[in-house]
């Protein structure tokens, strides 16, 4: 059961009390992530991310890790398009210091040159390590051209050079725009006393009053539709398609994930047997659907060995072609709607599987609903509602396509963008 309130000075609070758990894990959300960063500051939420795991007025970033350490919790954090999250998971005991850490964090960071300028190489190396990561960097590629200028096209680490150019002013500027009472969810799941607990949050972060900036999102028009190719001395060939997807929160959701699941989300899905299974031409092939608040995009991923990457495309585009023709079966609908139910329900056996849900969706769509609820949504698809999110999807053609190897492919790829589907 949850409870949400928002305290005195803006911060929305949701809670899960779970009593049968040992644990709790907390989370403090904020809307800050590369879709709000300006031309010379893609980049800077992630470093900011970064940086207040480095000292504040009160620790280290060594006594911060031994602290958190010493009573065998785990404390993170991670940055999006649109949120960032900084959390802990500490025994049930435990958690004032997990709330008194991540205030503390928030609240006191020193923000020290010295180690912002050290940062500067720790997150150059994670950039070249996701580049040297074929299979990171053509999802990355793709999502640049598919939103083309719009802020989602933006890469979450940034650029080396980018990062290099960040000072400690334009840090503190971005992050005395977002980081603000206002602008953030604390979510808290697992066992806790919770008139105790409200009494911490009110400790810990009642006293914060710094306003946050009107920070707005325009919806992502319509791209031209492009192709990118970029050369890595690899064996493989790693591919990615794009097409239009679902905005965050729209009812459509449902309906395209039952889809996903039947063309391209799991072992039993078509592409799986289709492309690997009965052709063994590649080893990893699947689709995903990524839904924003500005926008949304459908993906289809394949690596294969660069001698069959036209084979693979065409049996791609033909198994699009197939589900638009002839559509699914009543068979394929109903163990597919099963599979979702089945993936959410197990996707909430945590308490940090359930914070994140509740903060997420309290953050970005200011609501939480109650697991039987979504469930009661997914009971009452119809087959004819995955169909028509089918044609929505699929029906104004591929919009975007990279690829990332040893062998240009572009030309293939500009093939697939002009023939369609």
């Amino acid at each position: 059961m949850f409870t949400s309130y928002t305290t005195g000075n803006g911060i929305k609070v949701v809670l899960e009390k779970l009593p049968h758990l040992r644990s709790a894990s907390v989370g403090i959300w904020f809307r800050a992530g590369s879709v709000y960063e300006g031309p010379n500051e893609n980049g800077i939420s992630h470093f900011i991310e970064h940086m207040l795991f480095k000292g504040t007025t009160k620790r280290s970033a060594k006594d911060i890790a031994e602290e958190i350490d010493a009573v065998g919790g785990q404390l993170n954090a991670f940055t999006a398009k649109e949120y960032t999250c900084f959390y802990c998971k500490v025994m049930d005991e435990h958690i004032k210091l997990g709330m008194d850490l991540l205030s503390d964090m928030v609240l006191n960071s020193v923000f020290d040159e010295r180690e912002l300028e050290k940062e500067k190489g720790v997150i150059t190396e994670e950039i070249y390590m996701y580049e040297d990561s074929p299979e990171d960097l053509v999802h990355d590629l793709l999502a640049m051209k598919f939103f083309g200028d719009h802020p989602l096209a933006n890469n979450i680490l940034g650029t080396p050079s980018q990062i290099e150019q960040f000072n400690r002013d334009q840090v503190l500027d971005f992050y005395n725009r977002y980081y603000t009472p206002d602008n953030m969810v604390i979510s808290v799941a697992g066992n806790f006393d919770e008139d105790s607990l409200s009494d911490m949050i009110e400790m810990y972060f009642g006293g914060w009053s710094r306003q946050a900036c009107t920070a707005v999102l325009h919806k992502a028009d319509k791209a031209e539709s492009a192709a990118c190719f970029r050369k890595k001395e690899i064996e493989q060939i790693h591919i990615c398609l794009a097409f239009p997807g679902i905005e965050l929160g729209k009812e459509d959701i449902y309906p395209l994930l039952v889809l996903n699941n039947i063309f391209g989300g799991g072992m039993s899905s078509r592409l799986f047997q289709k492309i690997r299974e009965d052709r063994g031409l590649t080893y990893s092939v699947y689709s995903y659907p990524s839904s924003y608040l500005s926008g949304g995009m459908f993906t289809i991923y394949a690596g294969m060995n660069p001698n069959q990457s036209t084979e693979v495309l065409k049996l791609i585009l033909d198994e699009i072609g197939l589900l638009r023709k002839e559509g699914i079966t009543q068979k394929e609908f109903a163990m597919a709607r099963e599979q979702l139910k089945g993936n959410y329900i197990l996707g909430l056996e945590s308490a940090s599987s359930r914070m994140t849900a509740m903060g997420k969706n309290k953050l970005l769509l200011d609501r939480v609903l109650p697991p039987d609820e979504i469930i009661s949504k997914i009971n009452k698809l119809t087959y004819d509602d995955v169909m028509s999110i089918t044609d929505t999807i699929f029906g104004s053609g591929l919009h975007a396509a990279t690829a990332v190897g040893n062998d240009d492919i572009t030309s293939l790829l500009v093939d697939a963008l002009r023939e369609g589907i």
